[in-house]
This record gives C-alpha cells, sequence and structure tokens, in this order.
C-alpha cells in the first residue's frame, strides 16, 4: 500500500519535520552535530513564519521590526534621564535654601524631557497595539487561506490516515495564534538585545565582570527550561490521541445535530465522565513536568539571587569610592537588574519561541503534503464531453490506506455508453468504495480503470471530476441557502434560476421549496441565520438529487438516493430519473431492489467480488445472490401488505 500512503507526511527529506525526529545524542562526541542539527530544524521553521508573515502583508513585518528596535533602545533612553532627573534633583538638594526659580529651571527642563519621553514611548505602545491585533488578524486570515487552498488540492486518501488526519487538525488549531506568536517573540528578542547590550556598554564603567556573571549564571536555566519546552512538545505529541479524545467528549455535548439523541438516551454525564477520566490521565503527565521543572527553577534562582546581591553590595560600593551621584547608583543597578531581566527574558522568549516552532511544524508537514491523483501523463489528456463514454475496469482491486483487506477483489466489468447500472450488495460489499474508483477520489491497488480506452490516470483530474454528477449516501449539508445548495451541482457556471427550479421539480423538491417562508432564497440551517429553516433528512435528500439533476453531467451516480425517501416520492424521483438518464451511462446504488428493474445491467458484489452480472430477468433466471436478494425483500413487502389481514 505504498502508493497510497501519504509521502509527505514527515516532509522531505532534510526538512524540519525530519529533524523532531532524529534521536538524542549517544555520547559526548555527538552532542556537536546533534545541536548543529537540532537548530537548523529551529530557524528553518523560524524561517517558515517569517515568509509566512511576509507574505500575508510586507509593511506589517517591516512595521514589528521598527517596533523591535524602538523598544530595545527605549528602556536605555529612560535610564538615562531617569538617571539626569535624580542627579538634578540630588544637585538641589545639596544647595542651602535654593530660590523657586532656581529651583524650576534646574529641574523643569529634565522633568519636560522625562514627561515627553515618557509620552513618546505611550504613543509607540499604543500604535505598537494596534500593529499587533491587526498583524495577528492578517496573518491568521493569509494561514487560513493557505491551508483551505491546499486541502481543496490533496487526495482524499491522506484523510484515511489518522497520523495525517491527526496533523491536518492541529495545523488547523495552530494556525490562527501560533506564527503570529512566534514572530511577536522573535521581534521581543531582538529588542531585548538591543537593551541588553546597550545596559553591558554602561555597566562596563564600573564592573564589566557583572554582566559576564549574570549571563554564565543564566545558563543552567536556559538548559532547563529548553529542556522541558521539548518533553512538554513530546509529551503533547504522544498523548495527542488523548486530547483529541477530550475535544470528541466536549464537542459531542455541544453538537446540535447529537444533542436530542443525547438528552433522551442519557448520555450527557457518561461524556463527562469519560472526559474527565482522559483529562486525569493527561494532566497527571502535565503536572509532572511543571512541577520538576519548578523545582529546578527555585533552585537556581536561589542562586542567582544570591549572586546579584553580592554585585549590588559592589556596585554601591564602587559609586561611594568614587564619588559619584546618587543618579549613576540607580543607573547601574538599573543597568544590572536589566541585564538580567533581559537574559532572563531571553531564555524564556527563546524557549517560546522553539516550542512554537515545534507546534507551526503541523502546518509544515501539512504544507509539505504530496497530491497523488494527478494525470500520469506528461501531456493530460482531455475529457470529451456530451458523448456516451465507455468504461471499462480491468482486474481491479483496492484497500484503503493502512489497511491489509481489500475491499475490492479483482473487478472486471465492461460499461457501454448509456447504460443504467445498479450495484446490488449488502452493506460492506463494496459498491459506494467502486464509484470513489471510477470517479478517480482513489486509485486502484492493482488493475486499471479506462474511460474511452484510454487510463483514467491519463486524464486531466479537473476536467474528469466535472463530467461527473454525484449523489454519496453521505451527501453535504450546506448553510446556504434553497437556490445556492442546488447551484452547488454545477458551480462553474452562472446560477440559473430557471434550470434550478427544473432540477428541484425533477428531485420532487420544489413542492416543500414553495411553501418554505423567502421560497428559493431561504437560508437552510440554523447556523447563522435567525430565519434559516432546518429540513428534514429526506428533504435535504431531495435537495442533494435536484443538486445532481442541476449538473451538466455525462456520467450521473447516484448512490441511495432515495433511501430516506417515503415510497411516493421514491417513484416520482424514478419516473423523472427514467426520463433525466436519456443519453447518459448511470449509475445506482439502493438498498430497495424494485430500482434495479430499471437498470440494463446489474452488477452484484459480495465481500468485495463481483458474483453475478446481468439483467433483473438474466438475475433472476440464475437463482443466484440477486436472486435470494430480490425474493427475500419482495416476500417481506407481501408479508407486509398481509399482516392486516392476518390481523382481523
Amino acid at each position: 500500500m505504498a502508493a497510497f500512503a501519504p509521502m509527505g507526511f514527515w516532509g522531505p527529506p532534510g526538512s524540519a519535520t525530519e529533524k523532531l525526529k532524529e534521536p538524542p545524542p549517544k555520547n559526548i562526541k555527538e552532542v556537536p552535530d546533534y545541536l548543529r542539527r537540532l537548530l537548523g530544524g529551529f530557524f528553518s521553521r523560524l524561517t517558515y513564519i517569517i515568509r509566512l508573515v511576509w507574505e500575508a502583508k510586507k509593511s506589517l513585518l517591516l512595521m514589528m521590526v521598527f517596533m523591535a528596535v524602538f523598544n530595545g533602545v527605549s528602556p536605555v533612553i529612560s535610564a538615562y534621564i531617569s538617571a539626569n532627573l535624580l542627579n538634578h534633583i540630588a544637585l538641589v538638594l545639596s544647595l542651602d535654601s535654593p530660590e523657586f526659580a532656581l529651583i524650576t529651571s534646574t529641574l523643569l527642563p529634565a522633568m519636560l524631557l522625562q514627561f515627553g519621553y515618557m509620552f513618546f514611548v505611550n504613543l509607540i505602545n499604543v500604535v505598537s497595539n494596534m500593529i499587533t491585533r491587526t498583524s495577528s488578524e492578517i496573518v491568521t486570515n493569509h494561514v487560513k487561506c493557505k491551508i483551505m487552498n491546499k486541502a481543496k488540492e490533496i487526495d482524499i486518501a491522506s484523510f484515511d490516515m489518522p497520523e495525517f488526519y491527526e496533523k491536518f487538525e492541529n495545523a488547523n488549531r495552530e494556525a490562527g495564534s501560533r506564527p503570529i506568536e512566534v514572530i511577536r517573540s522573535t521581534f521581543g528578542i531582538v529588542s531585548t538585545l538591543i537593551s541588553a547590550i546597550s545596559f553591558i556598554l554602561i555597566l562596563s564603567a564600573v564592573a564589566w565582570f557583572a554582566p559576564l556573571i549574570v549571563i554564565i549564571l543564566s545558563v543552567p536555566s536556559a538548559i532547563i527550561t529548553f529542556s522541558y519546552r521539548r518533553k512538554n512538545f513530546r509529551y503533547m505529541r504522544r498523548h495527542s490521541k488523548e486530547r483529541r479524545q477530550m475535544s470528541y467528549y466536549s464537542d459531542m455535548l455541544v453538537n446540535k445535530d447529537m444533542v436530542k439523541e443525547i438528552r433522551l438516551f442519557g448520555l450527557s454525564d457518561t461524556f463527562i465522565f469519560n472526559y474527565k477520566k482522559v483529562f486525569e490521565r493527561y494532566f497527571a503527565g502535565i503536572r509532572r513536568l511543571i512541577t520538576v521543572e519548578g523545582i529546578w527553577n527555585i533552585a537556581i534562582s536561589l542562586v542567582t539571587t544570591s549572586v546579584n546581591c553580592a554585585l549590588f553590595f559592589f556596585i554601591a560600593y564602587t559609586v561611594t569610592v568614587g564619588s559619584g551621584q546618587i543618579g549613576d547608583y540607580s543607573l547601574y543597578t538599573g543597568a544590572l537588574t536589566s541585564i538580567a531581566n533581559c537574559v532572563a527574558g531571553l531564555v524564556a522568549t527563546s524557549s517560546s519561541i522553539y516550542e512554537g516552532t515545534l507546534f507551526i511544524d503541523n502546518m509544515i508537514v501539512f504544507m509539505n503534503e504530496k497530491k497523488h491523483i494527478v494525470a500520469l501523463a506528461d501531456e493530460p489528456l482531455h475529457v470529451t464531453r456530451h458523448i456516451g463514454h465507455t468504461i471499462e475496469f480491468r482486474n481491479v482491486s483496492f484497500r484503503y490506506p493502512g489497511t491489509e483487506r481489500d475491499v475490492l477483489k479483482n473487478i472486471s466489468f465492461v460499461i457501454n455508453p448509456g447504460d443504467t447500472v445498479v450495484l446490488v450488495g449488502l452493506n460492506g460489499a463494496g459498491k459506494t468504495t467502486l464509484l470513489k474508483l471510477l470517479t478517480r477520489l482513489y486509485d486502484p491497488t492493482a488493475g486499471t480503470i479506462l474511460l474511452d480506452g484510454q487510463d483514467i490516470r491519463n486524464y486531466d483530474t479537473d476536467e474528469l471530476y466535472a463530467m461527473y454528477g454525484v449523489i454519496f449516501q453521505d451527501f453535504g449539508k450546506y448553510a446556504f441557502t434553497v437556490n445556492e445548495n442546488i447551484s452547488f451541482g454545477e458551480i462553474s457556471k452562472p446560477m440559473n434560476q430557471e434550470n434550478i427550479k427544473a432540477a428541484a421539480t425533477a428531485s420532487a423538491a420544489d413542492e416543500f421549496i414553495t411553501h418554505l417562508p423567502d421560497g428559493y432564497n431561504t437560508p437552510l440551517m440554523r447556523v447563522f441565520e435567525l430565519n434559516g429553516i432546518e429540513p428534514s433528512i429526506g428533504q435535504w435528500q431531495k435537495l442533494a438529487i435536484a443538486r445532481a439533476f442541476y449538473s451538466d453531467s455525462d456520467i450521473l451516480i447516484l448512490d441511495e438516493p432515495t433511501a430516506s425517501l417515503d415510497a411516493i416520492a421514491e417513484q416520482e424521483i424514478f419516473n423523472q430519473f427514467d426520463r433525466l438518464r436519456k443519453d447518459k451511462t448511470t449509475f445506482f446504488v439502493s438498498h430497495r431492489l424494485s430500482s434495479a428493474t430499471l437498470a440494463n445491467k446489474i452488477l452484484v458484489l459480495e465481500n468485495g467480488v463481483l458474483a453475478e452480472t446481468g439483467t433483473h430477468s438474466e438475475l433472476m433466471k440464475k437463482e443466484g445472490i440477486y436472486y435470494e436478494l430480490f425474493s427475500t425483500q419482495a416476500a417481506r413487502y407481501i408479508n407486509a401488505d398481509q399482516e392486516p389481514e392476518t390481523a382481523k
């Protein structure tokens, strides 16, 4: 089944994703190379995130760069202004009974400078907040659009792989917040580095070694923080099943389609109990990681605080001996505190970025997913439209990705132009799977499917999809108007009200649509609009059939199209269907075998094998599987009609 495995799941060789899989070093000699690979993965993911923001809006990134530089130099400028004001205050205090004019002339300029700078900083902070909020919305929108555009290209087979689908869900969940968080943190590091370097230069005048001590003291904290960020990420990845279970249990209680059954069966407490049970198991590991990391940080904090106090004493002694001013002590101790805060901030922010890039890896994996359902020919063949088509299955077998059981086994048959084909078989026989292969939502594991004598894989896929009018048994229910729901059958052409009404009439949907408050403009489902209507399942099915009738298709595929309809509505649709299938090749799946009498070819599937082929009369004469199924169902209807007589 290698052909069906999403080859891009772990990304291309050398990708950031592969680096996450690399085992830790086994000995000290491997450490440098391990760190090089680890940093390479980190920076490649960080570069990817920066590129996302650049794609979203270039000016945002440039403004964020400016804010990073300003935020870096701002604390240094503020420290100098404060020190200057303190020195002027000390000068005034040293004078004997200074006059008001002298006090004013001495202090006012320094105070005005501080006021002006404070106002300017506040103004910049307001602008920065506006940029942050704006950028968050813009980047989130950009990333969501990228994910949606990628999702429309990905093979259906990829969604059948639990590992890949988990990545897709994680990417979709993290896309809104992670990129902008990482970018903000990255520029925060730039600001912090600028501030730290500036304060180091200031402090070097009295204690050049102090910044070096602070940096050395930060190394254990950095090791602990980065180590536990990675442990946290790995724990969440290993326990993604529990997180999905919690999400499933909580979502079930607010699912409007399930609320009736859950309430009537009294399942609410069961789901709440399961949620709490999974949470306790999941949270136990998270709590253990947080506790151990906290103990390490407390021990490191005790050491760093003691050393910082000693450095404060040394600065006070140096300023006093050197006949310095009180403002100088404030400047130097403030510089030392700021350096310590900067280093701590660098460690915390770097670990946050590191963790964020690990999570954004979900999106990288998703965006790297390769599409395999493509035209194999260098020059794809073009589908000839509005003619009869010949379809042939040659020894076709199929198994779903990640499984070992063939759902279809060595299927062969030929369908001629204009044929009406009914697929018959018990649940799980492979009927819907066969239709998925026919429409090339999947490729066979073995064998070949031919359309007009050519391998179906050589055709342009978009043109191929456009020739089918399909209703699957799990048809779509869209929170749009009636008009839009029907017009989705042929979205490539302008909406035509006359054709929409004709399709609705053919599917017996027009009768209930005309009684809706706004007719064909009525919004369906109470998801967005207060005046939305919730159709019954039978009405939804009629709309789905109308969608198929509206499509300008060459091949019509109806998978259980009347399962939710009453007998009268079913007969109406069969009558219309008999007229509309003229000049079309049609595939029909129904458990109501009365529909099989419409067909000129019946394919009987049993456990994935094509057991019988023929017309209704031919198969009845064989007295095989089809005969047994048809006779059993007919007998049930006859017995049902006779029950009232028996009751009498």
